[in-house]
C-alpha cells in the first residue's frame, strides 16, 4: 500500500467527519423524550450548517505520526472555503520530519482539495439507521454535559460510511461529537480505521474543533493524524447571518 493510499484514508476523517466508537451499556430511555422531534431538529441544522460554513477562513495546525518509522511533523497553514464551497491552503509553517511533510500532510491537503465534490454520503435517514439511546451526561472537553446520543449505521456499506455515535448539544440538537469505524475499508492493507472529530457551538452552528484519525495498517502499525481549527473568519458578514465576522480572536503567531 502506498502512503496515498493511507492518505485518502485520513481524508475520509478530516473532511467528511470526526478515538474509537464509544462502547458502554445504554441507559434507558428518559420519560417524554421526543426522540423524533430531537432527529427533525438535527435534520434541519445539517441543511443550514454547510450553507453557513461557505465563505469562511480558519487557521489549521496539522500533526501526523508514524511510530513505527519514527517519523513526525507539524503544519501550520490557512484553510479557506470559498463561497462556492471549494477549500484552499496556504502553508505558513512546517516543523518535522520531510516525509510526513510530503508524503502525509502535503498529500491530505491536495486530495482534500481535490476531494471537495466527493464527499462521503451526508448523516441522514437516506443513508443511515438512527438509534435514540436516550438523553446522557457525557464529559466534552472536560466538562460533563447533557447530550442526546444517537447510534447511526449505515444501511449499505458505501465508502466513507461509518458506524458509530453521535452527540448533539442538549437544547439547540447541534452536533458536538463524531465518532466511530469506518465499515468498508479501501484496501486490503487497512485492518481498521477509527476517528473522532469534536464540535464547538458558536452563533448557532457547530464548528469543527478537533479531528482525530488512528489508522492501523497491516505493513506499518498505527498511523496518526490530529487536525485543530481556530481563528474561524467569515469573508461576508452578511451573508452568513452571524454577528460577529470572527469567531475566536486568538492571535497568530
Amino acid at each position: 500500500m502506498s502512503l496515498r493510499v493511507l492518505t485518502l484514508l485520513l481524508v475520509v476523517c478530516a473532511y467528511a467527519f470526526a478515538g474509537a466508537p464509544v462502547v458502554e451499556m445504554a441507559p434507558e430511555m428518559p420519560p417524554g423524550i421526543p426522540s423524533q422531534s430531537v432527529l427533525d431538529r438535527y435534520l434541519e441544522n445539517t441543511k443550514t450548517q454547510a450553507e453557513k460554513m461557505k465563505g469562511v477562513s480558519m487557521d489549521v495546525d496539522i500533526s501526523a505520526e508514524m511510530p513505527k518509522l519514527k517519523k513526525r511533523g507539524t503544519l501550520q497553514a490557512l484553510r479557506t472555503i470559498t463561497r462556492l464551497g471549494k477549500i484552499t491552503y496556504d502553508a505558513i509553517r512546517f516543523e518535522g520530519d520531510n516525509t510526513i511533510k510530503k508524503e502525509l500532510i502535503a498529500r491530505y491537503m491536495s486530495t482534500e482539495v481535490e476531494a471537495t465534490d466527493k464527499t462521503a454520503p451526508p448523516i441522514t435517514p437516506e443513508f443511515y439507521k438512527f438509534k435514540y439511546k436516550g438523553l446522557v451526561e457525557r464529559d466534552v472537553e472536560r466538562d460533563s454535559v447533557q447530550v442526546h446520543w444517537f447510534q447511526v449505521t449505515p444501511k449499505k456499506k458505501l465508502a466513507g460510511t461509518f458506524k458509530g455515535d453521535i452527540w448533539l448539544e442538549k437544547d439547540t440538537c447541534l452536533t458536538l461529537r463524531e465518532s466511530g469505524r469506518l465499515v468498508k475499508n479501501p484496501s486490503v492493507f487497512i485492518k481498521q480505521f477509527d476517528f473522532v472529530r469534536l464540535y464547538e457551538i458558536k452563533e448557532g452552528i457547530s464548528v469543527p474543533k478537533e479531528t482525530t484519525g488512528l489508522v492501523e495498517t497491516r505493513l506499518w502499525g498505527r498511523a496518526e493524524m490530529n487536525i485543530h481549527f481556530s481563528n474561524f473568519t467569515f469573508l461576508n458578514q452578511a451573508a452568513s447571518g452571524l454577528s460577529e465576522g470572527q469567531f475566536d480572536k486568538t492571535p497568530r503567531e
